[in-house]
C-alpha cells in the first residue's frame, strides 16, 4: 500500500525528506554501500510505503505472499526505504522522544491479532527475549520493526534496519545529545526483554545527524 505523501512542514518527516534530497551523505551508514533511496522522494510525491508496495519498491515482490502469512494488511509504514548494493534498508526516523512512545497494537480483528502475536512471539523466541515481555503493548512500533527485520533476514534477504534519530530539532523539542537517544533505545530493549546483544544486533544501525536549515 502506498501511503499518501506530501511535503511535510516540520518534524522527522520534514527533516528526512530534506536530507534524502539535499544531504544524503548525512544519512549514510558506515560500512554499507552508498544508499539508493527509493522513498521518500520528491519525484514520487514524498510517498511512504507499507505491505506489498514496500516490497515492490525494494524489488522484493517475490516475498509478497509470504508477507501476507506473516503479518496482516496495514502493517508498518516505513519512513524511508533504500537499497545498498544487494542489501535493503528499512528506515525509521524520529526527531523527538514523544515519537518513540507509541501506542499498543490497534488490531481488533481476531485473525489479525493472532497473526501479529504469532509474529512477535516468533521474533522474541529467535532473539532470546524474556518471554514475559508483551511486545504487542510495550514499544509496539519498535517491536514490529524488529519483527519485520527478522522476517526478511529469515527469508534470505540481506536486510538492515536503520534508526535515524535527529538531533537539534528545537521546533519539536528534540534532543540535543546523542546520549539521549542511546538511553531510550537501551530502555526499549530492556522493556522488550532483550539483551544488549542479540541475533539482529549486527543488522540494526543507528545514525544521529543534526538537523540542517531546510530550504
Amino acid at each position: 500500500m502506498r501511503s499518501l505523501g506530501g511535503k511535510a512542514a516540520k518534524g522527522s518527516q520534514a527533516v528526512l525528506q530534506y536530507m534524502v534530497e539535499h544531504a544524503p551523505e548525512d544519512l549514510q551508514p558506515p560500512f554499507l554501500p552508498k544508499l539508493d533511496w527509493v522513498s521518500p522522494r520528491a519525484a514520487d510525491g514524498w510517498a511512504e510505503y507499507r505491505d506489498a508496495a514496500a516490497l515492490r519498491k525494494l524489488a522484493l515482490s517475490a516475498h509478497t505472499e509470504a508477507l501476507a502469512a506473516f503479518w496482516p494488511r496495514r502493517g508498518p509504514v516505513w519512513d524511508g526505504l533504500a537499497r545498498a548494493g544487494n542489501a535493503v534498508v528499512l528506515v525509521e526516523a524520529k526527531a523527538h522522544v514523544r515519537e518513540f512512545r507509541t501506542t499498543p497494537s490497534a488490531a481488533r480483528d481476531p485473525a489479525s491479532v493472532a497473526r501479529i502475536r504469532a509474529a512477535l512471539e516468533a521474533t522474541k523466541a529467535a532473539l532470546g527475549a524474556d518471554e514475559r515481555s508483551d511486545w504487542s503493548r510495550v514499544f509496539f512500533q519498535y517491536a514490529n520493526r524488529l519483527a519485520f527485520l527478522w522476517w526478511l533476514r529469515g527469508r534470505g534477504v540481506e536486510a538492515y534496519l536503520l534508526f535515524v534519530s535527529f538531533l537539534g530539532d528545537r521546533d519539536m523539542g528534540g534532543p540535543e545529545r546523542e546520549e539521549t537517544w542511546r538511553a531510550l533505545f537501551v530502555a526499549a530493549d530492556h522493556a522488550l526483554g532483550l539483551s544488549s546483544r542479540h541475533a539482529l544486533s549486527p543488522y540494526i544501525l543507528h545514525l544521529s545527524p543534526h538537523v540542517r536549515k531546510q530550504a
